[in-house]
């Protein structure tokens, strides 16, 4: 069964908005319907009507839009909330009230109070909130949350994540993308740390299946002017007794989207790169190294089910991305996804930031979270 997606945010220009459209088609299960697309009413029905919505579906804002569907026999099934993070918690809310799933970008919000409170919501609307972090929904990634599951690392000794990015490496006033995220009202407490570090510690986390027990960072901005931080690094300690760090930079030039990860265990490491998704390294102690293929044998279920094409014939970005919604229609149809992120990856992701904010801001103590 197709259900029903609409959009708030991800207007004319707007790249992630885009990236949920193409992702959410790509496996046959959604189609958008409805849409609340800028702060502008006029620009926002016009974008509706350009994406083919119907005219009573193209809303002026979303509040209206909450409303509305809210009212329809024929309402959407979840709303794809894409805006910048100050505009997540309030549309996010009306729609949970409102009994429509939520699938909302990352960071959930830009206070953990607001993410708790959206906590609070789900747990008391009985609604669903998904939140889109794509990398989690590679068939390596997966691979590997299954290896480690399986114990075939042994007790996990470091965790080291990082995600490096060079887009920011100068001044980029005027770049609408760089603005809303240099601004800390509508960024939230963090630049590179809400933008990436999140994914880096999500993709941690996930792997693992144990988020952080305290951090230290510090945190850098190094191009004049700039509000927000746009380098970051952070030392981890892990409730298991693993130790590790984290390093967010969007002013590492040369690099494009370099995500990596790695693992290490008392018996074995696994090491992950965004830029080569397809193939994962395995390292057993005394053994040499060995690549394991997305598509190829050996893999987990995990990893197999979310393989779409033969090996060889990349998957990545958006695949990741649909692989998210591809499971939201399920947790939507009652199927159990316990590998899909929802609220409470979203507060742990809030508490990440807060706490590192926190001890950057006090020379790098200690913070739990």
């Amino acid at each position: 069964m197709r259900l029903k997606l609409g959009m708030v945010g991800g207007g004319d220009g707007a790249f992630i908005g885009g990236v949920h459209r193409m992702a959410a088609r790509l496996d046959g299960r959604w189609d958008l319907v409805a849409g609340a697309s800028s702060s502008d009413a006029a620009r926002s029905r016009a974008f509706g009507r350009s994406l083919g919505l119907a005219d009573d579906r193209c809303y002026g804002d979303w509040q209206s839009m909450a409303r509305g569907e809210a009212a329809r026999a024929d309402r959407i099934d979840a709303v794809a909330i894409v805006t910048p993070n100050h505009m997540h918690h309030g549309p996010a809310k009306a729609f949970l009230e409102a009994g429509v799933a939520v699938i909302c970008d990352k960071p959930l919000t830009t206070t953990l109070t607001d993410a708790l409170d959206l906590a609070d919501t789900v747990a008391r609307t009985g609604a669903r909130l998904v939140l889109t972090h794509n990398y989690s929904g590679y068939a390596m990634v997966r691979q590997m949350r299954a290896m480690v599951a399986e114990g075939a690392l042994g007790p996990i000794r470091v965790v080291q994540a990082e995600y490096a990015q060079d887009w920011l490496a100068t001044d980029q006033t005027g770049n609408k993308q760089a603005d809303w995220r240099g601004d800390p009202a509508r960024a939230g407490a963090g630049g590179a740390l809400g933008d990436i570090a999140t994914h880096a510690y999500h993709l941690a986390t996930f792997v693992t299946g144990e988020t952080a027990q305290a951090v230290s960072a510090e945190t850098s901005r190094f191009v004049p002017g700039r509000r927000l931080d746009d380098d970051v690094q952070i030392r981890l300690r892990w409730a298991s007794g693993a130790r590790g760090q984290l390093w967010a930079s969007q002013v590492a030039i040369g690099a494009a989207n370099a995500l990596r990860l790695r693992i290490y265990g008392e018996t074995a490491a696994l090491e992950w790169a965004q830029e080569e998704p397809d193939l994962l390294r395995f390292a057993r102690l005394g053994e040499a190294p060995s690549i394991l293929r997305r598509g190829g044998p050996g893999l987990s279920p995990a990893a197999a089910a979310a393989t779409r094409i033969p090996a060889g014939h990349p998957e990545g970005y958006l695949e990741g991305f649909a692989r998210i919604y591809a499971d939201a229609a399920d947790l939507i149809a009652g199927i159990a996804t316990p590998m899909l992120p929802g609220v409470a990856d979203g507060v742990d992701g809030l508490r990440f930031i807060e706490a590192a904010a926190a001890s950057a801001a006090a020379d790098g103590r200690w913070v739990d979270l």
